[in-house]
């Protein structure tokens, strides 16, 4: 009888114990994640275990550093979705669920892991494939891959991620945003009540004429003009008054449109408010009032008019 034909037979036992402590090892990986609530609290020992050569269940591992002398801040803001990933991972079916293992390697409790692996930041995640077995990665490879925090630290891109690294897709919902749908609702009912104090001037005819004769004088005074070309508010000397036709600043449409105002209310008054002035002497005080503002408004219109057509040789007042 040849040796090769017995080499097989000696070697069997060998294999007996290896799967046999595999196994053991697999019993001990279910039972601290179940002790975790689906995610295993790992230190240099258990790391080891989890990442057997001869493994046949992957593994996401994550390494971090919450101690407060490591003043990580990236690390505790990661920190509550990994675990509310791993958390809906520990809900699926037990076929499936003790075939990929989540874990968290913190600094302080591996060091000489960091060190092996040459990690000098953290967080980060790693993902451990399956070495051996049915999920073993189709190219034979073992070496883990890096989870890309591009998508930032949010629970739910990290389980889309996993998903394509597990037996099935991880199960994870993200939470109710109470504190959003209390801040939508106390916003509508605020808007509610105001709009119940509110509605009597919405449905007055004064407040819609207001509206509408501001935007008329604010449109009047070359506002779209300066949205459009995007000039600056003042110019480069701190002037608001551009010279030339085709030339405006920002704070030159103020001033025209409160030009104009004056002008239209002034008018406004001698033909709607003092012709019905019970008392001549008041009457006639008030003719001459805003006689007098027509006067200097227009004035000031021409005024204006000077800077912006220089050269032009005519003034009323000013």
């Amino acid at each position: 009888m040849k040796w090769s034909t017995l080499l097989p037979l000696f070697l069997l036992p060998a294999a007996f114990a290896a799967t046999k402590d595999k196994d053991a090892v697999r019993q001990q990986l279910i039972d601290l994640a179940a002790k975790g609530n689906g995610l295993i609290k790992l230190d240099s020992k258990t790391f080891d275990l989890l990442t057997l050569p001869n493994r046949d269940w992957s593994a996401s591992i994550q390494f971090t550093a919450l101690d407060r002398r490591r003043r990580c801040a990236p690390c505790k803001e990661f920190d509550p979705s990994w675990n509310a990933v791993a958390k809906a991972w520990s809900t699926t079916p037990k076929e499936h669920r003790n075939t990929h293992f989540f874990g968290t390697l913190d600094f302080d409790e591996g060091q000489t892991v960091f060190q092996k692996l040459g990690l000098a930041s953290a967080p980060l995640v790693y993902v451990y494939p399956a070495a051996e077995g049915p999920r073993q990665h189709p190219n034979g490879k073992t070496a883990p891959s890096k989870y890309d925090f591009s998508n930032g630290f949010e629970a739910e891109p990290l389980a889309v991620h996993l998903s394509n690294h597990t037996p099935i897709p991880i199960p994870y919902r993200a939470p109710i945003d109470w504190a959003r749908w209390v801040t939508v609702i106390s916003g509508l009912l605020g808007f509610a009540l105001t709009l119940r104090f509110i509605s009597p001037i919405l449905k007055s005819r004064w407040t819609w004429a207001a509206i509408t004769v501001l935007v008329s004088l604010t449109m009047t005074g070359g506002f779209m003009f300066t949205r459009i070309r995007g000039v600056p508010y003042t110019g480069p000397d701190g002037s608001w008054i551009a010279g030339g036709y085709q030339n405006q600043y920002g704070q030159e449409v103020q001033v025209v449109a409160l030009i104009y105002g004056t002008l239209a209310f002034a008018f406004l008054m001698l033909t709607m408010i003092v012709p019905y002035q019970t008392s001549p002497a008041r009457q006639r005080m008030q003719i001459y009032l805003w006689s007098a503002v027509i006067l200097l408004i227009y004035s000031v219109l021409v005024t204006l008019f000077r800077v912006k057509n220089r050269g032009y040789p005519f003034k009323l007042l000013l």
